[in-house]
């Protein structure tokens, strides 16, 4: 199958530290698109691109022709710097300062992998920006009122941690949850591994705990945490830094340290990649023995493993279902169809999660396919939709 070609790709080279950041728009839905920013040392234009076109797809399957919430067309940015460098909040401020045009006309962004939205706010406002969803303040009936509620949703705490870290774990734990009540597993039987316990990966695991499920294994940049009789997701929250690191004097005396690795053989029904793309390739999915696969990442499992995986009975959750809660909270707020309250965030990614998991899951087994490639069929029946309806420009 041909990739199409997206309608903006763009690579900018620092004139300070010489590295790299990419900016790619897949495609514009009234004028506008949807996609984060991620700092990752590493990071590719081609990841960019595969990003943005998945972008375009959890736009797509979000769409409901009764909501207020319109969706955008997808795009990604990513810069080719590790976070924890001193040189990475300049950078990050150049960056956005030349993509200002950009980041004012069509293309709305937030967090990603290695950068918080604190931190995304901080610097748009240095770079001169007035916010980083700018670009889609034109087509809000109320810009005020909706700019306000927006603000007051990403000041929501629960248990101390933030509205806006909780939705997208929240919109994991329930596509996992769907795929255990499909085919009939309890939950009080199934065992999780998670790589990566920052934004995502442990709301994850925090919401996977509360409704029964057992984390035996967890990994972070120092190694994999393990514990067959489960581990204290609770007090590993607690002890971990701002990019999602664990202190290990937290540990109990059954906890082990373990390889980085160690997580992918875990003895576990359910897998969370929830850290780096291409985690997953076809030499290492080889130890996998879990049952399911949920990308809380973006493209974690490369296309080869996948194959590898369906073919010994590994189904994988595919990101632009499993990880979409988080976008489509922005929106969904934003625009008017939920409030800045907790109980109704989690009740509508709940509602939504659910009724797209099981529809892609659905889907598969009609078809015969890969719960991914339901998801793109899904997403491409209602592509022509949004299209004729609202105009689209790739």
């Amino acid at each position: 199958m041909t990739t199409p070609t997206p309608l903006l790709s763009l690579t900018w080279t620092d004139h300070v530290t010489g590295r790299q950041g990419f900016l790619v728009v897949d495609r514009l839905v009234r004028g506008v698109s949807s996609g984060g920013l991620r700092m990752r040392p590493g990071c590719t234009l081609e990841e960019v691109a595969g990003l943005a076109r998945g972008m375009t797809m959890k736009e797509a399957l979000h769409y409901d022709a009764e909501a207020r919430y319109v969706p955008l067309g997808g795009a990604k940015g990513g810069i080719d710097c590790d976070p924890r460098d001193p040189e990475a909040y300049g950078l990050l401020v150049r960056y956005l300062r030349c993509m200002r045009p950009y980041i004012e006309s069509c293309w709305t962004t937030g967090e990603d992998l290695g950068l918080s939205q604190d931190v995304v706010d901080r610097a748009a406002a240095e770079a001169g920006l007035v916010s980083s969803v700018q670009a889609v303040y034109p087509l809000l009936d109320d810009e005020a009122g909706a700019r306000r509620r927006l603000a007051d949703a990403f000041a929501v705490e629960v248990d101390g941690i933030g509205l806006d870290e909780l939705v997208g774990g929240c919109g994991v734990a329930e596509s996992v949850l769907t795929a255990l009540d499909r085919a009939e597993v309890p939950y009080w039987r199934t065992r999780v591994a998670v790589q990566g316990l920052g934004t995502m990966g442990g709301a994850t695991a925090r919401f996977l705990t509360r409704a029964g499920l057992t984390v035996v294994a967890v990994a972070d940049i120092k190694g994999t945490i393990a514990n067959p009789a489960g581990l204290d997701i609770e007090a590993l929250l607690a002890a971990r830094d701002a990019y999602g690191t664990v202190d290990r004097a937290a540990l109990r005396p059954g906890d082990r340290e373990l390889p980085g690795e160690a997580w992918l053989s875990a003895e576990a029904e359910v897998l969370v990649p929830a850290a780096v793309s291409y985690a997953i390739d076809a030499t290492n999915q080889g130890r996998i023995t879990a049952r399911w696969i949920a990308e809380a990442a973006n493209m974690p499992v490369r296309p080869e493993a996948e194959e590898l995986l369906a073919a010994r009975g590994v189904t994988v959750l595919p990101d632009v279902v499993v990880n979409s809660a988080t976008n489509a909270w922005w929106w969904w707020t934003l625009f008017g169809d939920i409030g800045a309250d907790a109980d109704e965030a989690f009740a509508h990614t709940r509602r939504s999660m659910r009724a797209l998991t099981d529809r892609t899951l659905a889907r598969a087994e009609a078809d015969g396919t890969t719960p991914r490639a339901a998801a793109h069929a899904i997403a491409a029946d209602r592509l022509p939709v949004i299209a004729e309806r609202f105009g689209w420009h790739r």
